[in-house]
């Protein structure tokens, strides 16, 4: 049994704070890593929470760490197009010699997160079979060459996207959120990354999810659950804000 800690980079925070320069996010990462930290994580929000743009910002610090893991905490893929965030994810990953987790969620249904919907005009009833058909699109990318795809959100015909990840098959995709929904397609993926449940939701919850995982691909190991803390306190200037951390056994890279 092992723990492993994370640190989320608080780039929401910079921006609200008016703060919105990169240099010192980006030695927060080094720091991280300097200080033994097994992963830098980074938000997303386009307009609804204003921060930077996480897979840019995380190719940046992947040209400047060397060992920590990085990952998007989490990334809403409704809002893009498949074969361009396919493309950006696999660069990103080639950048980073294979340390990429794709953290992804749903979006929770609040107003300013329906706005954001409407601002890139994707409809927000949608969101849910744009995710899956978009990871499911993305995944085929990374693995193979002329990709066909006939859903209901998307359509291709014979699409090779290269530069593909330089880990097989690409990044390992983390499913974020504690609703019905979440706790369903967290099976069929490599994690749950639920968003703040307690510690009896937990508990009652993941074993259920390793049942269905073992149900629905017996020969892999079942996705492993990663715990979301909370701030030990406000954002401070100098500040380590939220970490995650993994208290589940290791899977082979």
């Amino acid at each position: 049994m092992t723990i492993e800690f994370g640190l989320l980079i608080p780039t929401r925070e910079a921006v609200m704070s008016g703060r919105q320069e990169t240099g010192p996010l980006l030695t927060m990462a080094e720091r991280a890593e300097a200080r033994g930290f097994d992963s830098v994580w980074i938000g997303d929000s386009i307009t609804a929470r204003p921060r930077h743009e996480p897979l840019t910002l995380l190719a940046a610090v992947a040209a400047r760490t060397k060992r920590v893991r990085l990952g998007t905490a989490v990334l809403l893929p409704a809002l893009r197009q498949p074969v361009v965030l396919a493309h950006v994810v696999g660069t990103l990953d080639r950048i980073a010699e294979g340390r990429v987790i794709l953290g992804v969620g749903i979006a929770g249904d609040v107003p300013n997160i329906r706005k954001e919907f409407q601002h890139v005009g994707v409809p927000f009833e949608r969101r849910v079979g744009r995710l899956l058909e978009l990871l499911e699109i993305c995944q085929a990318l990374w693995s193979r060459d002329h990709v066909s795809f006939h859903g209901k959100h998307f359509s291709l015909d014979d699409v090779t996207m290269d530069p593909k990840p330089h880990r097989p098959g690409g990044p390992p995709i983390w499913i974020g959120g504690s609703g019905p929904i979440a706790l369903r397609e967290a099976a069929r993926f490599d994690a749950w990354f639920p968003t703040g449940p307690s510690v009896e939701f937990l508990a009652e919850q993941f074993p259920r999810i390793q049942t269905a995982a073992r149900a629905a691909r017996p020969s892999p190991a079942p996705p492993m659950s990663r715990w979301r803390s909370t701030p030990a306190r406000p954002w401070r200037r100098s500040g380590f804000t939220s970490s995650w951390r993994r208290t589940t056994p290791r899977r082979p890279p």
